[in-house]
């Protein structure tokens, strides 16, 4: 790990230190410190499921508690194995299950990225929702995805944040457009600072993601 090359101007290092990742009480512990690396200031840990498990379709649940702090940038997501494989960004597809910035402490983003509907074409209109949920980072909260063929659901504590469907783009439903047919692996990480993470609070360090536990059903 140590990989110092990442999109969207994050500020870590990604390290397999026992000091950013560890197992406490019987839950998962991802944690941003200050820390120097290279170049870079602060590290974290980005786990990957890839070339252990990937998914197709399911119910998958996750009971999470979120760090608290401007400058942090957790997320619970997924991307297509198609991408190690050489299918490029955006068109391998990625699937955002919790993404959360600590400057917006009462929103959470729900987003899915394709080649047709991306942020670098300004078009996430129909594949991109925030929500308010007040105090979501003082405590563990339980976050599901429903994935099937037809659409894909985000829950929030047992409520429906979102729902896409697979119809809802009248125009085009090929793999440009619904890349969701294909297995995808997941990855949970905390990314410091860049383009949504934003100015970094140092006081607020460290950053902690804590996994509760990580369910997913299959038919």
């Amino acid at each position: 790990m140590g990989n110092h090359q990442w999109a969207n101007n994050e500020l870590q290092a990604y390290t397999n230190r026992p000091t950013n990742v560890y197992v406490k009480d019987g839950k998962l512990v991802i944690r941003a410190i200050k820390e120097k690396d290279g170049e870079r200031e602060y590290t974290s840990t980005r786990l990957v499921t890839y070339g252990r498990k990937s998914f197709t379709y399911g119910l998958f649940e996750f009971r999470v508690k979120l760090p608290k702090g401007k400058g942090s940038w957790p997320a619970v997501w997924m991307l297509s194995d198609s991408i190690k494989q050489g299918n490029r960004w955006p068109r391998c597809g990625e699937i955002d299950i919790i993404e959360y910035a600590g400057k917006w402490p009462d929103q959470l983003f729900f987003s899915l990225h394709t080649e047709r509907h991306n942020h670098t074409r300004k078009d996430t209109k129909q594949y991109s929702t925030f929500c308010d949920f007040k105090d979501i980072s003082d405590d563990f909260h339980d976050y599901a995805m429903e994935w099937t063929p037809e659409f894909i659901e985000f829950y929030v504590d047992g409520v429906s944040a979102c729902r896409y469907n697979k119809s809802d783009d009248t125009e085009d439903q090929s793999e440009a457009s619904w890349p969701f047919d294909q297995p995808f692996y997941l990855i949970f990480n905390i990314a410091v600072g860049g383009n949504l993470g934003g100015e970094v609070d140092e006081s607020a360090l460290p950053f902690l993601l804590e996994v509760e536990h990580v369910r997913v059903y299959q038919k």
